[in-house]
């Protein structure tokens, strides 16, 4: 019994205490087609995001800046996005009618699997084509350069309030990460080898 003398009353709560969403819900979330002026703003503030985390680490930047010019592409879903880099080392949105240096296809993989794949830490498998040594740069920049949403969060509220919500955060993170690995893996759809 664990109220017996010497042991914890505390017991932490198993990972499996939430239910899986219903098929219905899963199967929405995976045939929605979101409009394309939202997908051009999401393509414009994900590039805005990844240059503030390019100029926090200013580390990658010397190696960002030797890429100035090579462009990449992502195609997800029948989807295609493109990105330069530029002179400073950052992100710019390209066209994707012009040919790029580099090419990821995530191919059909559903963004449920993508979020959960990412929970327990795994990479997604990917198709990779075109140029190798800028393949090897774009990975040694997701495996080096890192968000460090705690100094963003202290500008706003300060260096206690920003410890104390950043902490609350890896432990609701920690707690999705344990669950998502409770969980068993759903099929990708996905042809390709990984990353």
């Amino acid at each position: 019994s664990p109220w017996a003398a010497g042991q914890s009353y505390n017991l932490g709560m198993p990972a499996s205490f939430l239910p899986l969403p219903p098929a219905w819900l899963t199967q929405a979330v995976e045939s929605a087609q979101p409009p394309e002026w939202l997908l051009q703003e999401a393509q414009l503030k994900s590039v805005l995001w990844l240059n503030h985390v390019l100029n926090q680490a200013e580390h990658a930047l010397p190696r960002t800046r030797r890429l100035a010019g090579r462009t990449l592409q992502l195609r997800w879903m029948g989807r295609s996005w493109g990105w330069a880099f530029t002179p400073a080392g950052l992100l710019e949105v390209r066209s994707v009618d012009q040919a790029a240096d580099l090419v990821l296809d995530l191919g059909s993989v559903s963004p449920l699997t993508l979020g959960s794949m990412w929970l327990r830490g795994e990479r997604p498998p990917l198709r990779i084509e075109g140029d190798v040594q800028l393949a090897a740069e774009v990975n040694w920049l997701v495996d080096h350069v890192r968000w460090n949403p705690e100094e963003d969060l202290a500008r706003l509220v300060g260096d206690a309030q920003a410890r104390f919500l950043f902490q609350l955060g890896q432990r609701l993170l920690d707690g999705l990460r344990q669950y998502a690995k409770t969980r068993p893996s759903h099929s990708t759809g996905a042809s390709g080898t990984p990353a």
